[in-house]
């Protein structure tokens, strides 16, 4: 399993090199990966990858959103939305990265408790690209805050607070 780390890989004052330049921008976590350090599997894994990555602090996850998925048989005929919940689920499902990491939850998995002022902007429909960014607001005695916020083509879908605890 690729592990990430808080640990500098070169220090500040050195230049990176032609190929450590080049993986600059690239995947942090694959969808292999993901499932390294999350339980979701189809249909419920709504990550696709992570590109960019910050221990204990944020994460941005993309979900390519296709018409084959099962969500689309009866939501809506002739006009598939992806429903918000699981829109919440995949910016939940970013936090998990997140959160499985930090050094004091052990590895534990996490699971909601509570989302507060969520709202959805603009529908997510086949064919977009829902891209994710969460940052951890706070983490004490096994519950953590997170802010998220999904867009489209830059546009805003939804965005809101959770909350998680620790489940083991």
């Amino acid at each position: 399993m690729s592990s990430v780390t808080s640990e500098p890989t070169h220090l500040a004052s050195e230049q990176p090199t032609s190929e450590e330049s080049s993986q600059q921008g690239k995947t942090v976590y694959t969808v292999e990966e993901i499932q390294e350090l999350l339980p979701h599997r189809y249909p419920f894994a709504l990550v696709d990858r992570i590109t960019e990555y910050v221990p204990g602090k944020s994460a941005v996850g993309l979900k390519n959103v296709t018409v084959n998925e099962p969500q689309f048989q009866g939501h809506i005929p002739n006009r598939p939305i992806m429903p918000g919940v699981l829109i919440v689920e995949a910016m939940a499902q970013v936090a998990g990265v997140i959160l499985t990491q930090l050094p004091e939850t052990d590895g534990n998995f996490f699971a909601f408790a509570g989302i507060d002022k969520i709202r959805f902007r603009r529908p997510v429909v086949p064919g977009d690209q829902l891209m994710m960014k969460v940052e951890l607001l706070s983490f004490k005695r096994g519950f953590g805050k997170v802010q998220g916020r999904a867009t489209v083509d830059g546009e805003v879908a939804a965005e809101g607070v959770m909350l998680f605890s620790v489940f083991e």
